[in-house]
């Protein structure tokens, strides 16, 4: 008997809008890549891979998404609720056949999977966070920004902090565009303070993103010095971009007001209208912007009162 090829999963770029309303919430990060993509807001382009698809369908999406985005390597991010602190740190960029390797392992370990379109995480500009917290219909929005050479899982899970933040006092119930005096910027810049946060950046690098590209086998051994190893990796292979020179707070200022009007229409399309506080990232990749997906924060953070 002939199989019948495999199905390939539909891309996230040709999702019909009621097919990105219908997103299942099982899998939080795709259904808030396809709310932030019903919204007009640029993501990038991925498929989604569910527990108990074969490897035929495997191969297939990431063989599909690479020929219609024109690449030879994919990103892999895991999803499916809940993240413990043993679950897989996503983001990384593979050639395909070790992406499906990838893919195949979180599958089998009930995980399902997002295939996206490449990065390179070392070459980001900005990386940014954007924190809109609510109790009745006033709250605060925050902005935690980090500049090139940094990524956004940097803020999000690293414990690396923005090098600026900015808040401001928001009634989330009805628009009103800011005065500049209403954002409240504050810049943590010292020579001090940058070296510790390179060096958190450096250690993370060698810790989680060289080990599952494969360029550090294992994890650094007793008297290793990792953020060293880190250092020479990303300065021998033309990285540079953590040593640069870069006005962060200029850029931040001028993406501020940007920023907020996306964060209200995010606030006003969530279904749970309940929500007290909601996160969202992005990043500027240097060729283009893109954002990443939505946590609902009651579940992940703690309440910040409004300012």
């Amino acid at each position: 008997m002939t199989r019948a090829p495999a199905a390939t999963p539909g891309r996230l770029s040709t999702l019909t809008p009621d097919e990105l309303a219908a997103a299942g919430h099982r899998y939080p990060k795709w259904a808030t890549m396809c709310q932030l993509r019903g919204l007009g807001l640029p993501v990038l382009d991925g498929i989604l891979l569910t527990p108990g698809q074969d490897r035929d369908a495997v191969d297939a999406g990431i063989a599909a998404l690479a020929a219609a985005t024109g690449q030879d390597r994919v990103m892999i991010r895991s999803d499916g609720g809940t993240e413990t602190r043993r679950y897989y740190k996503g983001g990384n960029t593979f050639q395909l056949a070790e992406a499906a390797v990838k893919a195949a392992g979180l599958l089998d370990a009930g995980r399902a999977v997002i295939v996206m379109e490449p990065t390179d995480r070392f070459t980001n500009q900005l990386s940014a966070v954007l924190r809109m917290d609510r109790d009745g219909s006033h709250g605060t929005f925050t902005i935690e920004a980090l500049g090139p050479g940094y990524d956004v899982a940097d803020l999000t899970r690293g414990g690396i902090p923005p090098q600026v933040t900015v808040t401001a006092d928001i009634d989330w119930t009805s628009y009103r565009e800011p005065w500049w005096a209403d954002l409240r910027l504050t810049a943590y810049l010292s020579p001090e303070t940058e070296r510790r946060r390179r060096e958190s950046r450096l250690a993370r690098i060698a810790a989680d993103i060289l080990p599952d590209t494969g360029h550090l086998p294992g994890r650094p051994g007793p008297g290793a010095q990792p953020a060293a190893f880190a250092q020479s990796w990303l300065l021998d292979h033309g990285y540079h971009h953590l040593w640069q020179q870069h006005d962060i707070v200029t850029v931040v200022a001028r993406r501020a007001r940007g920023w907020l009007d996306d964060a209200y229409m995010i606030t006003a399309s969530r279904p749970r209208r309940t929500w007290t506080c909601l996160a969202t990232a992005t990043s500027d990749l240097g060729c283009r912007r893109v954002y990443w997906d939505i946590i609902d924060g009651s579940c992940k953070y703690a309440p910040r009162s409004p300012a």
